[in-house]
């Protein structure tokens, strides 16, 4: 079997940063490679800060239920790297990624550059081999200088909800970051924006897309998808759709299954309102408001719901605490298990969650270098007015603890995407 680690730890030393944003060194080896970026199915672009994997999660569920063949990226991986590479409809084998990441490398000479840019370069290259009928595209971070940034002519350019995140990179206002995501906007191509929170600067969003003549549609605006009685409605593009709730579960899942059937109005491919509704309820996106129903965790806390949720920004803990509180409605107990890394804020994710929750336990995230100590954690948890607060050593050992104290009729693993992924490792 080949061994993608070696290759993967050649190319993490071509570079002295992780992220170092630029678009001159994919281009350069994009230029080496052929310019496989030009070979590609229609594309969907899809930049923001939360709700990009879900709506991806939600185009691949639709599309595939029309029978399209589908290419998708996405980052970070949760368990295996290669859940980032999906070529018309599997994820890429080893012998396949290794072979891909060598070509790159050969062609890359050894010239300075990131990981995440010749892992792009390789998938792009990938696509443009493989025979699908549709692109989604997501970007690693930002979008301006992202290095999925080179495709000039998207079919659609998506951005999901913005909030505050990378601000080291994309700015510490709104108006900076929503202009580095409108960055993947493309002249004369058009624009999707999801819902988004009060204080987004749309304005922001118009002006890029007049500025390129591209054509805009806004949530709220030009298109919207609300709940109903029996699930939800989407109006826009002449269309009125009543619509079952989506598999995914919280209420701001509505919101990317409407930016999801809003971005299928611009592909050149058919798809049915019934693959809508089959693609609503067959969705999968693990690490998301996910059940972990069995495996070793969930056995060691026989009498409760685990659930598991990447989430680990203040937008993420917004949703999450809408979650909590419909939870919590009827007097019942909700524990958390949270682990973050260092670049993420605990207090700014936690407050939102934190008047529903009767018991927090800090964890380091196992095998994870930039994991933030348990004792940061436990503190911020303090600090939003969480009462019972410990600290444990790892997943198993909170999850061991909180059964011994007597379960809450719901546990939530939550705090960063390398914490589910380390989850759904362990838990099998």
């Amino acid at each position: 079997m080949a061994d993608l680690n070696p290759v993967l730890d050649r190319l993490g030393q071509l570079h002295p940063k992780v992220i170092d944003l630029s678009l001159d060194r994919v281009k350069r080896l994009l230029d080496r490679l052929g310019r496989p970026q030009d070979r590609l199915p229609p594309v969907v672009h899809v930049a923001g800060t939360n709700g990009k994997g879900s709506t991806i999660a939600f185009l691949r569920a639709m599309l595939e239920a029309a029978g399209h063949k589908v290419h998708v990226y996405t980052s970070p991986h949760l368990v295996r790297f290669n859940e980032r590479i999906r070529l018309a409809g599997s994820l890429v084998d080893d012998a396949g990624l290794v072979t891909l990441l060598e070509r790159c490398e050969a062609a890359n000479q050894g010239d300075p550059i990131t990981i995440f840019e010749i892992i792009t370069c390789a998938a792009f290259l990938a696509y443009s081999e493989v025979a699908a009928d549709v692109l989604l595209l997501e970007t690693g971070l930002g979008g301006r200088l992202d290095a999925t940034n080179v495709v000039d002519r998207p079919a659609v350019s998506v951005v999901t909800r913005i909030s505050f995140d990378h601000t080291q990179f994309l700015g510490d206002t709104l108006a900076a970051i929503a202009g580095e995501k409108a960055g993947i906007f493309k002249a004369g191509r058009p624009a999707i924006v999801g819902p988004q929170a009060a204080d987004v600067p749309l304005s922001v969003f118009r002006e890029r897309a007049a500025a390129l003549h591209a054509p805009l549609a806004i949530a709220g605006a030009d298109w919207s998808a609300l709940p109903t009685d029996i699930g939800f409605r989407f109006e826009g593009y002449g269309r009125t759709l009543d619509l079952p709730m989506p598999g995914l579960l919280g209420a701001h899942q509505i919101g990317n299954a409407g930016t999801a059937i809003a971005a299928l109005q611009h592909l050149p491919l058919t798809v049915r309102d019934a693959d809508i509704v089959k693609g609503l309820a067959t969705v999968e996106w693990p690490g998301r408001l996910q059940r972990l129903s069995w495996g070793p965790l969930a056995d060691l806390l026989p009498d409760t719901q685990l659930w598991l949720d990447g989430g680990h920004n203040d937008s993420a803990g917004e949703v999450l605490g809408i979650q909590a509180r419909g939870w919590t409605a009827d007097g019942s107990a909700l524990d958390l298990v949270v682990g973050m890394i260092t670049s993420k804020e605990p207090a700014d994710f936690l407050r939102p969650i934190a008047p529903h929750v009767r018991r927090l336990v800090a964890i380091s995230i196992p095998g994870e270098e930039a994991t933030r100590p348990a004792a940061d954690i436990a503190d911020a948890a303090r600090r939003v007015g969480i009462a019972q607060v410990v600290e444990a050593d790892s997943p198993a050992d909170a999850v061991a603890w909180l059964d011994h104290q007597g379960p809450a009729p719901r546990t939530l693993i939550c705090g960063s995407l390398y914490l589910a992924g380390a989850i759904l490792a362990e838990n099998g």
